[in-house]
């Protein structure tokens, strides 16, 4: 009788060679490392770009590849309370390439900057959290001055 497979052992040799990655070229203010008990699960974390109401901030966020993974999109979801538009109070992301624009050939890495460009252009036309989203349209300035008090809040390192 042979061993029970653990979640690891059948690790798709394509996740190992993006893990590989990810952990030896992070990408600039993205670290993502898989966790022990499940290398389909990782940690991440984002650090908010400059210029942005999210300057500052470290926000975690969990990453999980699906067994149909790299046919179906990541699961991701921000840990960290955040205010914007695009992201809703249990932490979903709305971004079209985690959903319908999804491609086998975009990486975990291409997903991690998306998000990370996400949180430098919120995109209220295209909203998860309506009324954050309808702060951003009638008072942007406000809003993203409540974005930056969330960050101090909820993100600083």
């Amino acid at each position: 009788m042979s061993a029970p497979a653990t979640a690891n052992a059948a690790l798709p040799r394509r996740i190992i060679k993006e893990t590989q990655r990810l952990l030896s070229e992070p990408a600039p203010g993205i670290s993502a490392s898989p966790s022990e008990e499940n290398l389909r699960y990782f940690n991440v974390m984002i650090l908010g770009p400059s210029q942005s109401p999210y300057e500052g901030g470290v926000f975690k966020l969990e990453l999980f590849l699906p067994e149909e993974y790299p046919m179906a999109a990541p699961k991701v979801r921000f840990l960290t309370k955040i205010y914007h538009p695009n992201i809703d109070k249990l932490g979903r992301i709305c971004l079209d390439i985690l959903k319908d624009k999804w491609s086998p050939a975009l990486q975990i890495r291409t997903v991690l900057l998306s998000i990370q460009a996400l949180l430098s252009a919120p995109n209220p036309d295209d909203p998860l959290a309506e009324n954050i989203a309808k702060h951003w349209k009638t008072n942007e300035a406000e809003a993203m001055e409540t974005a930056r008090e969330w960050t101090k809040a909820y993100a600083s390192a």
